[in-house]
């Protein structure tokens, strides 16, 4: 077994699937911004980060889509209470279902509300693909995409062929989350995606006389952030706000008094 090589990916192939060049990246017509959210872990929070931000933007009267690219755990459906199918044009086109002054669209609009995707990589590409070219999002300021976890076939077809603005990393403190947190950033930029900063969700808990405890653990985004040297845009606290919004299918509106300024706060770093 001495004899045996270690196996190691040749410069030649690297070249071939390096993610940096293989398509040319494309602006959606009347769309100024397009901003990716993206976690690379599951279970910190990404989707509800997305939609308050998106409410918070629209409530400083931005034209504002959200664009839910979970194929297989589409979210914002049951964050905005929105269940209904979206219409098409003439030219089937998708119109984009509307909540608080958004313009969605997920795929949850166009399954069953309990039905599995068990889709592989070429079906999802296409349906993203779909999401990009046949909507009318008409004309906007910024179009949130909420990126599914991970760094597989869905975010990198966002990635190599729409010309995205900028990306935010969502992250929890938890030394997982920030593992996987800094292979997002990488990844960004390796398709040349500028990262305009890391929100550390679930950061901590306040009692009521502003005393702070870490279940997660503490200074986790902070870390990340020296290292990548990228901007910590904010730490949002674990807040039972957040559970009473999602159970009455209105983003935002509930929200604590100080989270909802640090969401608006976080959008003019975003939009202006």
């Amino acid at each position: 077994m001495d004899s045996d090589k270690k196996v190691n990916l040749t410069q030649n192939f690297r070249d071939k699937i390096d993610p940096k060049s293989q398509f040319l990246k494309k602006k959606i017509p009347g769309v100024k911004k397009i901003v990716a959210i993206a976690s690379a872990k599951g279970g910190v929070g990404k989707s509800t980060i997305c939609a308050n931000l998106a409410v918070a933007s629209a409530k400083r009267n931005y034209s504002i889509g959200l664009l839910d690219a979970d194929v297989y755990g589409p979210s914002i459906p049951d964050l905005f209470g929105a269940f209904e199918k979206p219409t098409a044009d003439e030219n089937k086109k998708l119109n984009p279902i509307i909540r608080q002054n958004l313009k969605l669209i997920s795929m949850g609009f166009l399954i069953e509300k309990n039905s599995p995707m068990v889709w592989r990589g070429p079906m999802v590409i296409s349906a993203i693909k779909s999401f990009l070219n046949n909507v009318n999002w008409g004309e906007l300021d910024c179009l949130f995409v909420d990126l599914p976890p991970g760094t597989g076939d869905a975010i990198l077809t966002f990635a190599q062929e729409l010309d995205v603005s900028s990306s935010i990393i969502i992250t929890t403190p938890q030394k997982l989350s920030i593992t996987d947190a800094n292979r997002g950033i990488e990844m960004f930029k390796k398709t040349n995606i500028p990262v305009l900063g890391v929100i550390e969700n679930m950061s901590f808990i306040s009692d009521q006389n502003n005393n702070k405890s870490y279940p997660f653990g503490e200074n986790g985004a902070d870390q990340l952030c020296k290292d990548q040297k990228v901007d910590l845009l904010d730490k949002i606290r674990i807040d039972e706000t957040f559970n009473l919004c999602t159970n009455n299918g209105v983003v935002y509106e509930s929200l604590a008094e100080d989270i909802k300024i640090q969401f608006s706060k976080i959008s003019e770093k975003i939009i202006g």
